[in-house]
């Protein structure tokens, strides 16, 4: 069983690890890396995989554990020195894949009882976790697969337990499945999030009480978005004159890290269309600001690849309505394969660099 378990755990961590690097380098790109933007949801199927194949991952892990813990007190505890350093990098292995799974549970229930930053602590114990995995599969391979080749199907009861373990994390996928796959939502009885359910018909992350912005701040008769910077013409224009520019439709899906996303229809302004009339390079990166006064994702960076799809809104509407305000009024940008930490809300200023 503890055979059988390893390797669905390391296909587990692996698709986790994969998922979650995509992840990571789409909110944060080194500069040499420049995300595409299509196809539109590569990262509502990465992320979503991420997180509900993670969730899934709890009961192998549990299972793994409750086959094998004898051993972790067994005497004596060192019989070498070669033994000592497997037990100290299984400890490693155990600490890590728990750390994972326990922070990122309280991650996707948006109860941050811990006093570090989950996004830097999840990446750099990923990588403890893979390394002390790929060690530990090189030590137990041969015995994994002696007893693999040897007996596949050995014994009812083993058959039975590891049929049990893969209908509870198959349980545990079908009840959160639906955050991401709306024909499901019905039985995501374990999401935080779902589809339909919020302002609109959109979830909400962040909303506006959380992010600082008040209903009289963005309906000032006084606000004007900005488009400053690197361009051959500063623009100011009010909400009125943005409704008066050629709007576009597009069915774009918000994706958030913790596996959830909706897709909505939302109807605004393209990116580029407004960049061109400010007279900007096609090589241009772009900053967008919001009205939100304070969080780390008051900003955000759009690359050429992205301002210059045809699909980029600064969206003014969403499934036919005005935005809400939770939503982003009076202006947000909505963007294909983005991140939903970087479709910023609320924004009052693009800056071209």
């Amino acid at each position: 069983m503890a055979a059988w378990l390893g390797i669905w755990l390391g296909v587990a961590f692996t698709s986790a690890f994969v998922t979650g690097l995509i992840s990571h380098f789409m909110q944060q790109p080194p500069g040499w890396l420049m995300w595409p933007s299509r196809p539109v949801n590569l990262y509502r199927v990465t992320q979503g995989l991420h997180v509900i194949g993670g969730l899934a991952t709890i009961p192998l892990l549990l299972a793994k554990m409750w086959t094998v813990y004898p051993r972790l007190f067994q005497w004596p505890p060192v019989r070498s020195v070669g033994h000592a350093v497997e037990r100290a990098l299984i400890f490693v292995l155990v600490g890590a894949a728990l750390f994972q799974v326990v922070t990122g549970l309280l991650n996707i229930s948006y109860w941050y009882a811990f006093p570090f930053f989950f996004t830097s602590a999840h990446y750099w114990t990923a990588y403890i976790l893979v390394g002390a995995l790929v060690i530990h599969v090189v030590n137990k391979w041969p015995k994994v697969h002696r007893t693999v080749m040897k007996h596949p199907e050995d014994g009812l009861n083993r058959r039975g337990f590891l049929l049990g373990v893969a209908a509870a994390s198959g349980t545990v996928a079908v009840t959160m499945v639906g955050e991401a796959f709306s024909p499901l939502a019905k039985v995501a009885l374990l999401a935080p999030r779902r589809p339909g359910v919020g302002p609109q018909g959109v979830p909400v992350n962040r909303s506006a009480y959380a992010a600082g912005v008040n209903l009289a701040a963005a309906n000032d008769p006084a606000w004007r978005l900005q488009v400053t910077g690197r361009v051959q013409r500063e623009l100011s224009l009010s909400l009125e004159e943005l409704q008066a520019l050629p709007s576009h439709s597009a069915r774009l899906p918000i994706a958030c890290v913790e596996g959830w996303s909706a897709g909505a229809t939302w109807h605004g302004i393209r990116l580029r269309d407004l960049l061109h009339m400010a007279g900007v390079a096609e090589d241009a990166r772009v900053r967008l600001i919001s009205m939100e006064v304070r969080g780390i994702f008051r900003t955000s960076w759009v690359n050429p690849r992205h301002w210059q799809d045809p699909l980029t809104l600064l969206a003014l509407s969403v499934n036919g309505e005005t935005l809400d305000l939770d939503h982003g009024f009076p202006c947000r940008l909505i963007a294909p394969n983005r991140p939903g930490v970087h479709q910023t809300k609320w924004v009052r200023q693009v800056i071209v660099v």
